[in-house]
C-alpha cells in the first residue's frame, strides 16, 4: 500500500514540476509532417530542448533519409533547421513572444516515433523584479 502512495505522490510531483518550470515532453508518431506548438510569453526567454527518433538504430538502414526538423518563430522566420537526422539539441533566445512551431517531417511513409522535450525559461528583468518586490 505504501508503494502505491509513493508512486501517486511521485506522479503528482512530476506534474507540478512540469507545470511550474514550463517543461513539456511528449512522444509523437509521425508518418509525414507533424508540428508541436508552444507559447513563449516574453521576448528573450530561453527556449531549449531535444528530440530523438526512438529505435532508429534498430530499424534504419544506411540509405534511410532521416527526419527533417525546423523551428519557426511567430513572425514566420526559420530559427533552426535540420535535414536527415535521427535527433538533435536546440537552444535559442526567443526573438519575440508568441506561438512557436516545432515541425518534424518524415520523408518515408513508415511511421516513426519521436521523443520530444522542450523547456521555456523566463528570466525576469530588473524592472519586473522591482515591480514584483514592492
Amino acid at each position: 500500500m505504501e508503494s502505491k502512495w509513493r508512486k501517486i505522490w511521485g506522479l503528482i510531483g512530476l506534474l507540478l514540476l512540469n507545470f511550474v518550470n514550463n517543461v513539456s515532453s511528449l512522444s509523437l508518431t509521425i508518418t509525414k509532417v507533424d508540428c508541436v506548438y508552444e507559447i513563449v510569453r516574453s521576448e528573450g526567454d530561453n527556449v531549449s530542448g531535444n528530440f530523438v527518433v526512438v529505435d532508429h538504430h534498430i530499424f534504419w538502414s544506411s540509405d534511410h533519409p532521416g527526419i527533417d526538423f525546423s523551428i519557426t518563430s511567430p513572425g514566420g522566420d526559420i530559427l533552426h533547421s535540420l535535414k536527415g537526422t535521427s535527433g538533435d539539441k536546440f537552444s535559442f533566445k526567443a526573438p519575440r513572444s508568441g506561438l512557436y512551431q516545432f515541425c518534424f517531417d518524415n520523408p518515408l511513409s513508415t511511421p516513426e516515433t519521436i521523443a520530444f522535450y522542450i523547456h521555456i525559461g523566463h528570466i525576469p528583468n530588473e524592472h519586473n523584479l522591482a515591480q514584483n518586490g514592492s
